[in-house]
């Protein structure tokens, strides 16, 4: 179905204002995959916060044209669906996750920080934990001196609270 001029401008002011959103481009060649595999992935996706579409190349290239993303603008050929994610991590993790369970799903390359990526670049940035977890780990590392020091002076006042005891049993 071919789009008329007002509908192209629509995609193309859509997907500008994702690439304005988004920290994270992945791009994946979907040639192959099951409608019900798709709609899978589109769930996991939108439940995550990455907004996945499936755009005409050039279309995509318009759109990203003067943004972070246009550095993989010459990977946008074929049959491809379009990650875009405002967490670092998260496009490049639903694509990655699913590609490992579905070999259908081809990731071709992406983009973060105005830095093309290729197929091992996005594999590594959805290995890095989500910000919720490095979160909870940071926490985890500021609380455990605290911890340790609070285990240590408990030890010492029981210590010390047996040292008192002892001789006042002594003496009844």
């Amino acid at each position: 179905m071919s789009l008329n001029r007002s509908e192209k401008e629509a995609v193309i002011t859509e997907v500008t204002n994702l690439a304005a959103k988004a920290q994270t481009l992945v791009i994946a060649e979907y040639r192959g995959i099951t409608v019900a595999d798709m709609t899978k992935l589109r769930s996991t996706a939108r439940s995550q916060g990455v907004s996945l579409s499936v755009l005409k190349n050039t279309l995509a290239r318009r759109a990203v044209a003067g943004s972070a993303f246009e550095v993989v603008s010459d990977q946008m050929t074929g049959p491809l669906i379009y990650g875009f994610s405002t967490d670092a991590v998260a496009a490049a993790k639903v694509v990655s996750d699913f590609a490992k369970t579905n070999d259908k799903l081809v990731i071709r390359g992406g983009a973060y920080g105005g830095k093309a990526l290729d197929v091992n670049g996005v594999k590594q940035l959805a290995n890095i934990p989500s910000k919720e977890v490095l979160l909870a780990q940071l926490c985890g590392l500021l609380k455990s001196p605290i911890s340790r020091t609070a285990v240590v002076l408990g030890a010492l006042a029981a210590k010390k609270g047996e040292g008192a005891a002892a001789p006042e049993a002594a003496v009844a």
